[in-house]
């Protein structure tokens, strides 16, 4: 009788680890059907990791096999390649081949864990030639892996929803050249607050295109997710592609409470989510302290409280699919 429950829960543990170990494989081809992000059988999905911090300030992170660690031990489906445009010592604008070495280490490793992953082109301005030619390049490279998610402006700022826009079409129609299925993120101004402006003038003319809201929940309150209703309401797919419990300079007391209001919101409207981020600044949002390896591995000593927390958020609601 022991042999044979023994062997009922290796088989379990067995299937529970090929079934994670095939998370692309399964859901496949990801697509846009009305706001709703839905795998290759039109089934709705969502998609729940962690983002690297800046490529430039954190390099050390950006390998496969830190990509590897976050699968197996934050059961995280996505992660998100964060390369820093303008700040840093390694910044794209200073350091290009650097900076793409970085970011395909990071694409590889979540190709070769059958999880999704974000090419984020993390700036707060436009940088119209240099992201054209980075995106024709990437697209080039990876077309043909339902893995890959395209986001092509991290965060507006100050401009206007008209300069995103014309910024975005410009990078649609490169990528669309050599990728004409893998989902696009588009940011809105304000630090992906202000989706209701692409809510009166979406993108028109391209598929599988989303559109990034960003929280940080103890500054960001009910009003943010009521406008982010409106906006799905009249038909925008919504993405929030950087999320996290603290205030959105980073910093301050995590609020579980109010993370947790998000949280709820988000799995009741099956929103995709991303928590910032892989990193070891001395800061809340970085989840990471300097004890912590470059590769994964890392011990619950090495975790500051909202990587334990983002930790239990991902384990809680990254159940096996």
């Amino acid at each position: 009788m022991r042999l044979k429950t023994n062997l009922i829960t290796i088989t379990f543990l067995l299937i529970c680890t090929f079934s994670n170990a095939q998370f692309v494989k399964k859901h496949g081809q990801l697509s846009v059907l009305g706001t709703q992000l839905v795998d290759k059988n039109n089934e709705p999905i969502v998609l729940r990791g962690l983002s690297f911090g800046w490529h430039s300030m954190w390099p050390r992170f950006y390998n496969e096999k830190a990509v590897s660690w976050l699968k197996k031990d934050f059961n995280c489906n996505v992660v998100r390649a964060a390369m820093g445009i303008e700040l840093g010592e390694y910044s794209y604008n200073k350091d290009p081949q650097f900076s793409k070495e970085k970011i395909e280490a990071v694409v590889n490793g979540a190709i070769k864990s059958d999880i999704y992953v974000i090419i984020d082109w993390h700036s707060h301005n436009v940088n119209l030639k240099e992201a054209k030619e980075f995106f024709a390049e990437m697209s080039k490279k990876y077309s043909k892996y339902p893995n890959i998610i395209y986001e092509v402006f991290n965060e507006p700022d100050y401009e206007t929803w008209w300069e995103v826009k014309t910024y975005a079409e410009e990078i649609i129609k490169v990528i669309r050249e050599n990728d004409p299925n893998n989902i696009i993120l588009v940011g809105s101004p304000h630090w992906d607050q202000d989706v209701n402006l692409p809510a009166e003038d979406p993108i028109s003319g391209f598929n599988n295109i989303m559109y990034t809201m960003h929280f940080y929940a103890a500054t960001h309150g009910k009003e943010l997710r009521d406008r982010t209703d409106e906006a799905i309401k009249r038909g925008l797919p919504i993405f929030i592609s950087e999320s996290a419990g603290m205030e959105a300079s980073g910093d301050g007391p995590l609020n579980i409470k109010a993370w947790q209001e998000y949280i709820d919101w988000m799995e009741a409207k099956k929103l995709s989510w991303i928590t910032w981020s892989v990193s070891d600044k001395e800061e809340t949002c970085s989840i990471l302290k300097k004890t912590a390896k470059s590769e994964g591995k890392w011990k619950d000593e090495d975790l500051k409280e909202s990587g334990i927390k983002a930790r239990e958020f991902l384990k809680r609601y990254n159940k096996q699919e």
